[in-house]
């Protein structure tokens, strides 16, 4: 029984260091240590600077949307040169020479000419230059004002993700802090229980020695400090392992020292509140949801821009000046153009309609996932309520087998070494007492634990 006691207590050491579970941290902050740990997490894990880095990025986002409320200034010279190709020919000289010549003979005079060439110009121009700045402006366009409402949106749930992710953050450094203080404690207990061996194997050799027990008292000493020494070596592998698991969320080296807390499992944390005010407290404060919101408000805004655009033209005015001309001479080649616009798609092969029913579509959707995740948080708060109750009765009880098994044991101590018990007796209640150790110490920070977990379902910080 012993022997799979301490199997089943290394394979949940074991599984505990390379986990990585899920959110925030209690609010009653029993370790001004802890604390202090979970704040250099929040700075300098990487995790949550990705998260920050996506901010950024949203962010500009906004910027560029904002931007295009603004006027668009734009200076665009162009320069052309043209060989060959397509020619403009109009015989414009045959058909008048012959005309004002008669009229010069009929009048007398040479008052209209007579050598006006035909045209003949190539469609390209060469060595023509357009050298201008242009300027747009908006007056009114649905897209530029929705598309600027759906990027807030938008921040806001990527802001909502960083705070899901700050908590996930506390959580996982709590209860890694507590798994790592869980390794101590189990590595202390082994070393005095190898000590307590130790003492008895002397015991037995002056027992021994003096013919009043055989040699076997000694070997069977003997073999249970090397049970123990294997189960010591696993305990501080797994010390080591939760060290450097605890420095990797931190963003430390792997290696570096952990400060202990020695009080902070002497009190515990105080009685939840009820479970129906943990609930309404979930739904106020969880992240999840309100990043759902920033999301169903951006699809609503989408549905908004996708009808405005079938209902409302978009408005603009703009102009442009410059030089126009056949090199750069800028004599004679100045301009100005002001224009004033409407744009307006009357019909587009219900295009518009579809975007339309898919933006309600997406709503839809949305507003169901968050419906989905409310439900889910009420029962997250529930498991976690109810966990915490079971392991603040397991805590219990283990404290009154450790405190029985601690009492027996001293008993059969005294008995032993009176000559009045067996070594079986001695060995046996020993184990109990080691079993019952264990117990206790898994159910102290299983309490710790399981309450982290009803503070990150409740978003208690």
């Amino acid at each position: 029984m012993i022997t799979r006691l301490k199997v089943s207590y290394l394979i949940i050491l074991t599984l505990a260091t390379i986990s990585r579970p899920g959110a925030a941290q209690s609010v009653e902050a029993p370790s001004i240590i802890l604390d202090a740990y979970i704040q250099e997490g929040l700075q300098n894990n990487l995790a949550l600077k990705q998260e920050s880095l996506e901010i950024g990025r949203v962010t500009e986002s906004i910027n560029q949307a904002r931007a295009l409320f603004y006027p668009r200034l734009t200076f665009n010279p162009t320069y052309s040169v043209a060989a060959g190709g397509r020619r403009l020919q109009f015989p414009v000289g045959d058909m008048l020479n012959p005309v004002y010549a008669t009229l010069n003979q009929l009048t007398g005079a040479e008052r209209f000419p007579t050598n006006i060439p035909n045209v003949n110009e190539l469609l390209a121009p060469n060595n023509f230059h357009d050298t201008k700045l242009n300027v747009q402006y908006a007056i009114f366009n649905s897209d530029i004002q929705y598309n600027y409402l759906i990027q807030k949106d938008l921040l806001s749930a990527q802001e909502a993700r960083k705070r899901v992710v700050e908590n996930e953050l506390r959580y996982t450094i709590a209860t890694a802090y507590y798994q790592y203080l869980q390794t101590l404690d189990a590595v202390r207990i082994f070393e005095n229980s190898r000590n307590m061996l130790r003492e008895l194997a002397k015991l037995n050799e002056k027992l021994v020695s003096n013919n009043v027990a055989t040699k076997d008292a000694v070997t069977s000493a003997r073999y249970e400090i090397s049970k123990i020494d294997q189960q010591l070596a696993n305990s501080d592998k797994n010390r080591q392992t939760a060290k450097a698991y605890f420095n990797f969320l931190l963003n430390r080296d792997l290696t570096a020292d952990i400060q202990v807390d020695s009080l902070l499992t002497r009190s515990l944390p105080a009685a939840p509140p009820a479970l129906t005010a943990l609930q309404q407290t979930a739904l106020q404060g969880r992240q999840e949801l309100k990043r759902l919101g920033g999301s169903l408000r951006a699809t609503q805004n989408a549905v908004k821009l996708n009808e405005a655009s079938i209902r409302l033209p978009n408005v603009y005015v703009g102009g442009s000046t410059g030089f126009q001309g056949f090199g750069y001479t800028f004599s004679n080649q100045a301009y100005v153009v002001g224009q004033v616009g409407l744009s307006w798609d009357l019909f587009k092969g219900y295009e518009k309609r579809s975007k339309v029913q898919q933006a309600k579509i997406q709503t839809e959707l949305v507003q169901t996932r968050l419906t989905e995740v409310e439900k889910q948080i009420q029962l997250q708060v529930l498991q976690a309520y109810y966990e915490l109750d079971a392991a603040n009765e397991s805590l219990t009880a283990s404290q009154t087998g450790l405190a029985n098994a601690e009492q027996t044991f001293r008993l059969i101590d005294s008995k032993y070494r009176n000559g009045q018990a067996l070594l079986v007796e001695y060995l046996r209640f020993q184990n109990d007492r080691l079993t019952a150790q264990i117990q206790q110490v898994l159910a102290r920070y299983d309490v710790l634990t399981k309450r982290a977990a009803l503070d990150r379902a409740t978003a208690i910080q």
